[in-house]
C-alpha cells in the first residue's frame, strides 16, 4: 500500500523540499497550507492540499474524521509549520506550541496517531550554553533558551515527550540554508555589493545544514524506524563567521569585499529600535531583541553522533558545496 504523508508548513522553505522528496519516494503526499500561502514551489499535480483548522480544536477533529473516512489516515506527519518571526512574543507560543498541541491532541483523541510524527524544532532550544569552553552542545545538556522562539519550541518538545507512547521524532537543525531561503540570501546580496557585515569581536563557532541534507535525515529516520528520539542535525563541521561570506565571495567571483564588524552594544540598540518601529507599524521585524540574542551567541557547536550512529546520517553537502549550489539556483531563478 502506498504510504500517506502529511507535511505542515508545506509552502515554506523547508516544507517545499520535504514535499519534493515525499513525491520522489512515491508517497501519497498531502500539503497543509493556509489559503494565503504561496504555491510557487508546490506545482506538482500529485500534491493533495488541505487547510487544517489548527486554531479551532473542535473543527479540526471534525475535519480529521471526515478526511480519514474519505482518504484514510496519514502514516507519517512531518510538522514543519511554525513561526520564526512574530509581532509579539506571545505569538510564538500560539503558533509553535498551541497549534502543535491542538493537532496532536486531535490525533490522539481520534486514535489517528501516525506511525511517526516528525517535529522540526531548533538548536535554539538549548540557548547560549558552553560559551566559556565552546564545547559541543549535547542532548544530555540542560536546555536554557533565551529567545521567545527557542522557548516555544522547547515547550512543544516537552509536551510531545510527556505523551505516553506517542510516536514522535524531534529534529533540532542548526542554521538551515539553501535555494529559496531568504535570510541567508540577504548575505549574498550584501557580498554582491562588496560588503560583509558581522557582529561581535569574540570568535564565533557556527554550524549549518543544507536543506536537502536535513530532508534526507527526516526520511532516513522514517526508514530506520527509530522512535521517541531527538536529534541535532548539522553537516558535522564547524565554521568561523567569515567562512560563509568567503564562499559566497568565491562563487560570485568578487575580488574585493569590505568586512565590517559591529560591536554588540550597537547591534542591541539597533535591534531594539527596529523592533519598536515594526511594532508601531504592526509588522514583525527581522531584526529584534531575539535576533540580537541569536547573533550574539558564540557557540553553535552540537554533537551529531547520535544521528550518525543510530540512523546512519551523513551530510552530502559541506558549506562550500551548499553555497555553490545555492548561488547557482539564485542566478538561474533571477534572484541575482
Amino acid at each position: 500500500m502506498t504510504p500517506r504523508i502529511l507535511i505542515t508548513g508545506a509552502s515554506g522553505f523547508i516544507g517545499s523540499f520535504i514535499i519534493e522528496e515525499a513525491l520522489n519516494r512515491g508517497y501519497e503526499t498531502w500539503a497543509a497550507i493556509r489559503k494565503s500561502s504561496s504555491k510557487e514551489y508546490l506545482t506538482h499535480p500529485a500534491i493533495h492540499f488541505i487547510e487544517l483548522k489548527l486554531t479551532e480544536p473542535e473543527k479540526l477533529q471534525e475535519q480529521l474524521k471526515e478526511h480519514c473516512s474519505l482518504h484514510g489516515k496519514w502514516d507519517y506527519i512531518i510538522h514543519c509549520a511554525g513561526a520564526t518571526k512574530c509581532k509579539k512574543k506571545a505569538d510564538f507560543d500560539k503558533t509553535n506550541y498551541d497549534m502543535t498541541r491542538v493537532l496532536v491532541d486531535a490525533l490522539v483523541a481520534l486514535q489517528l496517531q501516525p506511525t511517526r510524527f516528525l517535529y522540526i524544532s531548533t538548536l535554539s532550544v538549548f540557548g547560549p550554553i558552553h560559551e566559556q569552553d565552546n564545547s559541543p552542545i549535547r542532548a544530555t545538556d540542560h536546555p536554557c533558551p533565551n529567545t521567545a522562539y527557542g522557548k516555544s519550541k522547547l515547550k512543544t518538545e516537552q509536551y510531545l515527550k510527556q505523551l505516553a507512547d506517542f510516536p514522535y521524532l524531534i529534529f533540532r537543525p542548526t542554521g538551515v540554508y539553501g535555494p529559496r531561503e531568504k535570510d541567508y540570501f540577504l548575505m549574498t546580496k550584501s557580498i554582491q555589493q562588496h560588503l560583509d557585515f558581522s557582529v561581535g569581536y569574540k570568535q564565533q563557532f557556527l554550524t549549518f545544514i543544507y536543506v536537502k541534507d536535513l530532508v534526507s535525515a527526516l526520511f532516513l529516520a522514517i526508514d530506520k524506524q527509530v522512535n521517541r528520539k531527538a536529534y541535532f542535525v548539522s553537516d558535522g563541521k564547524v565554521y568561523s563567521s567569515r567562512d560563509f561570506s568567503n564562499y559566497i565571495q568565491k562563487e560570485l567571483k568578487i575580488k574585493q569585499v569590505v568586512h565590517l564588524k559591529c560591536p554588540l552594544f550597537i547591534l542591541k540598540i539597533v535591534s531594539l529600535l527596529a523592533a519598536f518601529v515594526a511594532n508601531c507599524l504592526g509588522k514583525p521585524s527581522t531584526l529584534n531583541g531575539d535576533k540580537y540574542k541569536i547573533m550574539r551567541q558564540r557557540n553553535w557547536r552540537c554533537d551529531i553522533t547520535p544521528i550518525e550512529t543510530e540512523i546512519g546520517f551523513r551530510a552530502m553537502y559541506d558549506l562550500e558545496r551548499g553555497v555553490k549550489e545555492s548561488i547557482a539556483w539564485y542566478k538561474k531563478e533571477g534572484w541575482l
